[in-house]
């Protein structure tokens, strides 16, 4: 047996998620039957760094998955993605180590959120950024924010109410704005996320952005620990899982 470790990209708006779901249409699901069939009905199954929700992309999601094929890796990538549907995509095959682990050798993740904030938006961008109807936030508030968020903290106002996970304390490495013609960015580093995590701090700085709250704001918010302090939830749509790291 071999283990590969594979980056894949995925336009998520069809997906309920990244996680086979009974009935539903996901990414897991669909590189697990495409491997199946390679290994001639053996059930093979792949864990990735970690799952997206519903319309969530990546552009360098990982997974990993053993295989008792010999076939060589570039001729892996191309069987998969012949046999894929369009909208996922294999960037990279790599054979690992033997205990290489998506999710549990994970040292960090980069994701990136986008707001389009033109005033009549490209029907072609609907999918993939936020519209604002035009809206443009100031984003040197929303930087001044960001520097609360920075660093080691306990993350519990900025993660779903409904999670499980008992220890909320995350590291934020860096967070950063941009524009990108009338497109708006907003790029995280961190040693790891909580549910939910990143779109909330894109739905509370925006608001920073568009007057509805002083930068200031966020010491306090983050001190409560308490989600109801934070903002909105950003839409899942303009979310992309960029990079992760080993």
């Amino acid at each position: 047996m071999r283990r590969l470790k594979a980056t894949i990209s995925y336009d998520g708006t069809l997906f309920a998620g990244y996680q086979v779901q009974p009935g539903e249409r996901t990414v897991q699901l669909e590189i697990e039957n495409v491997l199946t069939k390679m290994h001639k009905s053996e059930k093979v199954k792949i864990i990735a760094s970690g799952r997206t929700d519903a319309r969530v992309h990546a552009t360098g999601q990982v997974i990993h998955f053993d295989t008792s094929l010999s076939i060589p890796l570039d001729r892996y990538e191309k069987a998969l993605n012949v046999q894929l549907p369009r909208d996922i995509r294999v960037l990279s095959v790599e054979e690992v180590e033997a205990d290489f682990h998506a999710r549990y050798s994970v040292s960090g993740k980069r994701y990136r959120y986008i707001w389009n904030c033109e005033a009549q938006q490209s029907p072609f961008r609907r999918n993939y950024t936020v519209e604002t109807n035009g809206v443009k936030p100031d984003i040197e508030k929303m930087q001044a924010a960001a520097q609360y968020i920075v660093g080691t903290h306990d993350f519990s106002c900025f993660c779903a109410a409904n999670t499980s996970v008992v220890d909320k304390v995350r590291t934020v490495q860096s967070l950063n704005f941009s524009w990108q013609g009338e497109e708006l960015h907003m790029v995280i580093e961190g040693n790891g996320f909580l549910y939910n995590m990143v779109r909330i701090i894109a739905g509370t700085l925006w608001e920073v952005g568009i007057g509805k709250r002083d930068a200031q704001e966020l010491e306090g918010i983050i001190a409560s620990m308490e989600r109801g302090k934070a903002g909105k939830t950003a839409p899942a749509h303009g979310l992309y899982l960029e990079k992760v790291f080993y």
